[in-house]
Formats: structure tokens, sequence, C-alpha cells
């Protein structure tokens, strides 16, 4: 991979600080991260990337979870010193368990913020159609209301500000968009409907699940698959909110990833 391969990395806190690659969601990006590090955790050093085929990170394919890995380990390369602790985030969390289970030595601990998950191919077959039929808006305002309907209605407005003025471009239409790649979106949908990996048994995991998510975004079969694999190395918790969990609670969120740093 060339210079102008590698991810845009977002850096958030000091350099000497325990180690964090944060890795966001479909159709987010790495600066998301922003408010959980320098107001709830400022004494940690976070590396959060934009994903292949998201922000301002190359869009070219492959968009496959061992791509991403590989692109991720790439990153670790270049800023991180020894094993990290990974958040992942829904498509974010599927990846960290992707990069577990590739390369475990790199990996001290896991959390994984409500994760997406060996999700039914159905489901993901009408997603990724909704998600091509309409990859856009009219304007800034239908934009916001859309993520304020969706996931987004417990986040404190300043954030969705953030978000807006990070991640939303116009196009040549004259209509708005977020900052990613449709194709890679799509492509990534289809990603979540592979059958789940596991992370090596030793490796200390936090998983968080949204409780007002129905139906949520992992199965009972993986749940008890990460519970026998992991057994004592495993901390679940629900949290009573939508699918944004970093976002609308990151104080909890942050103790979370404490247990763990």
């Amino acid at each position: 991979m060339n210079a102008a391969e590698t991810l845009r990395t977002h850096l958030f806190g000091p350099a000497d600080g325990p180690q964090i690659l944060a890795l966001h969601g479909l159709t987010g990006h790495g600066r998301r991260w922003r408010h959980l590090a320098e107001s709830h955790l400022p004494h940690a050093r976070f590396l959060a990337p934009d994903l292949r085929g998201h922000g301002r990170s190359p869009w070219t394919p492959p968009w496959t979870f061992e791509r991403h890995v590989d692109d991720l380990l790439r990153v670790l390369d270049t800023h991180a010193s020894g094993p990290v602790t990974v958040v992942g985030h829904s498509f974010g969390g599927a990846l960290a368990l992707h990069l577990a289970a590739t390369a475990p030595e790199r990996v001290r601990a896991l959390v994984l913020l409500d994760p997406a998950i060996a999700l039914p191919p159905e489901r993901m077959l009408e997603v990724a159609d909704s998600t091509a039929r309409y990859p856009d808006y009219t304007d800034e305002a239908e934009a916001r209301a859309e993520k304020v309907g969706a996931d987004w209605a417990e986040v404190d407005p300043e954030l969705l500000d953030a978000e807006v003025d990070e991640h939303l471009v116009a196009l040549d239409s004259g209509r708005v968009a977020w900052r990613v790649c449709v194709a890679a979106t799509v492509t990534s949908w289809s990603e979540l409907a592979r059958d789940y990996v596991l992370p090596p048994a030793h490796i200390r995991t936090v998983f968080a699940r949204a409780g007002k998510v129905q139906p949520g975004y992992t199965s009972p079969e993986f749940r008890a698959a990460l519970a026998e694999r992991l057994g004592s190395n495993l901390t679940e918790v629900e949290i009573d909110c939508d699918h944004m969990i970093e976002q609308a609670r990151p104080a909890e969120t942050a103790d979370l990833i404490s247990r763990v740093l």
C-alpha cells in the first residue's frame, strides 16, 4: 500500500497515554470520537481512523473485512507502540473482532458497543437496496431529521452540529450527502451478513448492547458463542439507549472502556 492509500487517522490525547484504537460504524468517521476522548478520557491516546470508503480516507475497493484489517494493521504500525485496546461501534465492533481474530498479538482488550454481527441476509439486502436507491438528501434539514428520527434522538444537539460540520457535503446536483462512498456502504452491508468470528479466549472483552434497539444487531447464537469462548473474560452490559451508545451515553461508555484500559 502506498502513502496515498493509508487511512486518515484522527489522534486525540497525550502521545504517552494508554492506547485506544477507535472504530466507527457504517457511514461514520473517526472524528466522531473526539468528544468521548477529550471530555471523558483525556488521559488516553485515541487512534481514530476514517475507515476505507469513509470520510477522508481512500474510497477505493476492496471493502472487505480482510482489507479493513490490513488497513488497521498499518495504522497500528504507524501510530501505536504495543498492543491496544480496540473500541468498536456497530460495524466497527464486527471489524474489531476480525482484527482480534487475525492479529491477537496487537489487541490487549475489546470494547464492543452495540456491534453489528452476522445479520440476516434478507435484512441486509433490504438495507443495501435502500442505501443504493436513496443515497442523499434534499438539504441539511432533511439529513438532520433522518438522524434524529433514527439513532440520534438522544444525542446532544451540539454533537449533531459537529457531525454535520465535519461530515455533510454538498453535491453537484444541489443535494447533500454524508462524506462516504455509497458503493462501499452497500458492500459493507453485505459483509455484515457473513458468519461471525470470535476473539481468542484470553482477550478481555466488554460487550454493550443498546437496550432500545429492536431487533438487535447480534443474535442469541453469537452471544452464547462469545460467552462460551471467553468465560470470565467477558463482561456483558445493557445500556438503556438507542444505537449510538458512545454519542448518547459518553460517560457510561468511558466507564466501560476504563474497566479494561
